[in-house]
């Protein structure tokens, strides 16, 4: 058996809390920052199903001579729109010169406006 020296010490008690209690005020800084990024993340999805469906809807216009009112005939391979998960998109309006549509992520705090053709995103 070995014996221990009365020289040698690990961490204090004291030691050890002032180590967690820095641990702790990174995480209250670090969480709520995490968060917003994360919502970021969902609006930026949602504006990149915007633009997609607007591409969506110049190539409909080429096929039909109009712009489509229904999001659903936007999808699937023939003019090349797919909505990411959780995304809503809307077309709110379509006619044979205009179009506006809407996007919003379900994780997200925007929604998303976009009034086409050649249209600046709003939100």
């Amino acid at each position: 058996m070995t014996r221990f020296n009365k020289d040698e010490r690990g961490f204090t008690l004291i030691e050890l809390m002032i180590v967690i209690a820095i641990i702790g005020i990174l995480a209250a800084i670090a969480i709520p920052q995490f968060s917003a990024y994360r919502v970021r993340s969902f609006n930026s999805t949602a504006q990149a199903d915007i633009r997609n469906a607007a591409t969506a809807q110049e190539a409909y216009f080429v096929d039909n001579s109009t712009y489509c009112g229904d999001e659903a005939v936007l999808t699937g391979s023939t003019y090349g729109f797919y909505s990411s998960d959780s995304v809503t998109l809307d077309v709110t309006a379509a006619a044979a010169d205009s179009y506006t549509m809407t996007a919003t992520h379900s994780s997200g705090d925007k929604t998303y406006t976009l009034s086409g053709p050649g249209g600046v995103i709003e939100d």
